[in-house]
């Protein structure tokens, strides 16, 4: 997988995204769907990635995002492998990649959210794997029995 940075006006990354936050309104309780829109992935203090096979074919594999939250701790967000794709190890590449590009920055801790529930397992043990750990809610968010906070000292 090539994972090239920015990408948040290829129509096939809008659309990547758009099925992401179609598929987390679906899956958790609408006061607890956290993922970034478009504009909010536009933002300030906002890196993103997209992980392609190839970037002149189009086809959207994976996708990251990095929110500044402060000079020492950033926030994962919008997280996610294209559906007939997982089992292949695109999240860790793309994990990975995030974790390598937060230290680069200068962060000493990466924190994120996901969600609680047995859809979001998968990831849950992805992250664990990589050495997050429960955290409380960090940067706004507020207890939530459908949301994981993990965070990870880099």
């Amino acid at each position: 997988m090539r994972i090239v940075e920015d990408g948040l006006e290829d129509p096939a990354v809008v659309a990547f995204l758009e099925a992401h936050l179609t598929q987390m309104r679906a899956t958790s309780p609408p006061e607890s769907v956290h993922a970034l829109d478009l504009e909010g992935l536009r933002g300030a203090g906002m890196r993103f990635w997209t992980g392609y096979d190839d970037p002149a074919d189009g086809e959207v594999l994976a996708t990251a995002a990095l929110r500044h939250l402060d000079a020492g701790h950033a926030e994962l967000k919008s997280m996610r492998t294209a559906p007939h794709r997982l089992r292949e190890g695109l999240a860790r590449r793309m994990l990975e990649h995030v974790l390598g590009a937060a230290r680069d920055a200068g962060y000493a801790r990466l924190s994120l959210e996901t969600g609680s529930q047995p859809f979001f397992a998968p990831a849950r043990a992805l992250y664990r794997a990589h050495g997050f750990v429960e955290c409380l809610p960090f940067g706004g968010y507020s207890p939530d029995p459908s949301s994981a906070f993990l965070t990870l000292d880099l």
